[in-house]
Parts: C-alpha cells; sequence; structure tokens
C-alpha cells in the first residue's frame, strides 16, 4: 500500500476502505507518511468529503493511535458531554454535578484555555487546592464513589489528531466536516465514555457561523458515534452573544454555583437543563426527556446539585467553602465600569471580541505556556435586546490594576457593543437537536 494511490483515490473521489484509513493514521502518526502526502490527502477530504463509514473508521483510526481509556471499572453508563467552545462557557461547572446528582456518572477528562475560549480545568483551579491531577485509579475510585471526577488530558491521547490538528491549520484545511468531526470525536471515543452529548455552537462567538453548518457538523459527529456504537446526540446553540454574564476563571465559578442555586442566568440554566436531559436520557436514570427535565430542575431546586459540587471540590482536594463564601477564590485588585456610548438597545455583541479582551487582561492564553490570573474577566451589565442609556454601565471589567491597558481593554469592550434606536430580534438559545434519528429544528 502506498500513500500516494491513497491520495489519487480519494482526489478522485473514492471511498477509502478502513485497512487504508488505518495505513494513512498510521504512517502519519509514526513518521511513515510525510507532512506534504498528509497536506495532499487532508485537502482531497476537503473538496472530495467522506462517507458517513469513511469517517467512523477514520476516527476510530485516530482514537487507536494513543491511549484509550477503558471506563468499565465505573459502574453504569458513563456520559460525558462536549462543546464545541465558547465565550463564558463554564457548562461543565454546572453539568458535572447536576448529572451527578440524578445517578448518571460523569468521568470527563477537560482541557485549559487558549485564545478567546477558556478552559475547564483553568476555572477549577480557581477554586483552592483543587488538583486535576488524578491516578488513573484515583479517578475511577472518585467516579465510583460520588459519582463525578474531572481532569486535565492525559498527554498521549489521540497523538494522531493532534499532528493532523497542527497540519490543517497551517494548508487551510481546518473547515472541512469530515475532519472537524472525526477530530472531536476521536477523543471522545478514546476517553471511554458510553454515551456523548455534544453541544454544538454557531453564530459570531462559535467556529461554524451557519445553523446549517452546525447541524451538518452535529449530523456527522452522531453518525460516527452511532456506528462505533456509543449512545450520541446534539444540541445546535447560539453562541452570538457569550453564555451567561461571566467571562474569566473565578467569576465563571461564581457565575456556576449561582446556577446550581437555582438562580443562575437564564441562557446558562436552560442549556445546561437542556444538555443534562440528553445524558440523563441515556444514562438511563429518565424515560423521557420531558421526565429527565423535571428530575433535573427538582435536583437544582432541592440543593442536591449544589451539595454534590461541593462533594466534589472537597474530593479533588480543593476548599468547600467556596461554595457558601465564592470571595474566597481570587479577586481582581480594581473594577472598571464600561459605559454604553449612546442611548438604545444592544442589537448586537461580538462574543469574540469579549473573549479576547478577556484573555487581554490575563483571563486567557495568548500562547499555552502562558499564566493566567484567575480573577481577571469581564462580566456583562447588557445583553442584546435590552435597553440602555448613555453613560450606564454595560460591562464590568475585573482587572489586576487601575492600569493603561485595561483603558485600551475597555475600548475594545466597547467596541463589541452594538447599540442601535431600534430593538433587535433577539435569536432563541436553542436552534435544534440531532439525534440518530435525523435533525429536528426548535424553531
Amino acid at each position: 500500500m502506498r500513500a500516494v494511490d491513497l491520495i489519487h483515490k480519494k482526489r478522485n473521489g473514492g471511498e477509502l476502505d478502513s485497512a487504508e484509513l488505518s495505513y494513512i493514521i498510521e504512517g502519519y502518526c509514526n513518521g511513515d507518511v510525510p507532512d506534504y502526502q498528509m497536506s495532499a490527502f487532508a485537502m482531497a477530504v476537503f473538496f472530495r468529503g467522506m462517507t458517513a463509514r469513511e469517517t467512523a473508521e477514520m476516527t476510530l483510526a485516530m482514537a487507536r493511535s494513543g491511549d484509550q481509556i477503558d471506563l468499565s471499572p465505573i459502574s453504569g453508563v458513563k456520559a460525558d458531554k462536549h462543546s464545541t467552545g465558547g465565550v463564558g462557557d463554564k457548562t461543565t461547572l454546572i453539568i458535572g454535578p447536576l448529572v451527578a446528582s440524578c445517578g448518571v456518572p460523569v468521568a470527563k477528562m477537560s482541557g485549559r484555555g487558549l485564545g478567546h475560549t477558556g478552559g475547564t480545568i483553568d476555572k477549577l483551579e480557581s477554586i483552592a487546592g483543587f488538583q486535576t491531577e488524578l491516578t488513573r485509579e484515583q479517578f475511577f475510585a472518585q467516579v465510583n464513589e460520588i459519582g463525578l471526577a474531572v481532569i486535565g488530558q492525559t498527554g498521549n491521547i489521540t497523538p494522531a489528531d493532534k499532528k493532523l490538528y497542527a497540519l490543517r491549520d497551517v494548508t487551510a484545511t481546518v473547515e472541512s466536516i469530515p475532519l472537524i468531526a472525526s477530530s472531536v470525536m476521536s477523543k471522545k471515543i478514546a476517553a471511554g465514555a458510553d454515551a456523548i452529548v455534544l453541544d454544538v455552537k454557531t453564530g459570531s462567538g462559535a467556529f461554524m457561523k451557519s445553523v446549517d453548518d452546525a447541524e451538518a457538523l452535529a449530523k456527522a459527529m452522531v453518525e460516527i458515534g452511532t456506528e462505533v456504537g456509543r449512545q450520541t446526540s446534539a444540541l445546535i446553540s447560539d453562541m452570538d452573544q457569550p453564555l451567561g454574564y461571566a467571562i474569566g476563571n473565578a467569576l465563571e465559578v461564581r457565575e456556576a454555583l449561582d446556577t446550581l442555586r437555582g438562580h443562575g442566568p437564564a441562557d446558562l440554566t436552560d442549556l445546561c437543563i437542556a444538555l443534562s436531559s440528553h445524558m440523563v436520557l441515556h444514562g438511563g436514570q429518565a424515560g423521557s426527556l420531558e421526565e429527565a427535565e423535571v428530575l433535573l430542575r427538582d435536583r437544582l431546586a432541592s440543593g442536591a446539585a449544589l451539595a454534590k459540587f461541593r462533594e466534589f471540590v472537597a474530593a479533588q482536594g480543593g476548599d468547600p467553602n467556596v461554595v457558601d463564601k465564592p470571595e474566597l477564590m481570587p479577586q481582581a485588585a480594581a473594577v472598571i465600569d464600561v459605559l454604553a456610548p449612546a442611548d438604545g438597545f444592544v442589537q448586537k455583541i461580538d462574543a469574540e471580541e469579549l473573549g479576547l479582551a478577556a484573555m487581554l487582561l490575563g483571563a486567557g492564553r495568548a500562547t499555552k505556556e502562558a499564566a493566567i490570573d484567575h480573577a481577571v474577566g469581564v462580566v456583562l451589565k447588557r445583553k442584546v435586546g435590552e435597553r440602555v442609556q448613555a453613560g450606564e454601565p454595560i460591562a464590568v471589567l475585573h482587572v489586576k490594576q487601575d492600569e493603561q491597558a485595561a483603558t485600551e481593554v475597555a475600548q475594545r469592550v466597547q467596541q463589541a457593543y452594538t447599540i442601535g434606536a431600534e430593538a433587535p430580534v433577539v435569536s432563541p438559545l436553542l436552534l435544534s437537536v440531532v439525534t440518530a434519528e435525523g435533525v429536528k429544528r426548535y424553531v
């Protein structure tokens, strides 16, 4: 078998079999297939696409390229959730304890933030003492004991994906649905969950800018999961503005705690309930999505989900007192109001720009090696559709000190808001759901 023949076959629209896909992925991983041939293969896939079977076979080959985690020592149906990234997305902090409080085990590996999107691990490390590195035995034991553990990603999960992702980034082959879908799902499959629920973002703050593209990606990922024997479903959610109000590590943990108390932002609560409902249904703790939602809202109202978060923090070495006293987490040295430049309605918020603003304050990383400041960030005071008056705060910056850099960030945040005379039509948060049966639009 030769890589050039497989590139030729795919370039001409042919369908590759399992052995051929394994050959090219394994060969690229071990150095037998050089970058220039893999670049040509990625471009052939970009233009010719892949069948559902091909995409699933390539995903499995990528999952096999490194460590695969066997979660069988954990009893029950293990559910996992993946978001395609977004600004202010602290859903894992809420969904983990919420789903675990319903009896569905959540054994989750999460990443750190890079660029304008924040990472769950960084947020959890805002809590003093919280340990995100557990041995595999500790990880399994904790999930069996309390139903929930969140750890950092191990070094050798899907090395083929890491290598291919870096190559796609510099060869203009990122925006290929089979390549994106196999990248996401190879990591989820290697991580060992029985059920996978995907939150696919669309809009200005998301990678997939249109609903049609987001649905196509979700459909491809659900097909992969189904093909390899994992219960998989996806929700398409709007990311034309940040989720909730807080952007920044400790600030987002505070907002997650508010949500677990039952008085968090409506958009954040609704998305967490919707995603959790699918996890609880797949986990066999409810007979329908409606029944799952009733159970989840009961767990919020009763305080069971908040109690599970406290138990989870204590189990991983963190200070459980932050649950009742969030002020124990890092706090910024100063706050700066960002003022509305005019009267009118908030017509649009550039979510990506706000994420970059938080990163510039120190809440995120421009490079993988950069340190972050857990205390800083941006808290919105107004969202799309709300009326504002000139001179009133539309956002608050939490900064290291009242300095020139913060003034520049304040200008960026102000420019991220579009304020006009007309009240805009506000997009619904949940747009569609994708299951093995197909796509169903909410609107």
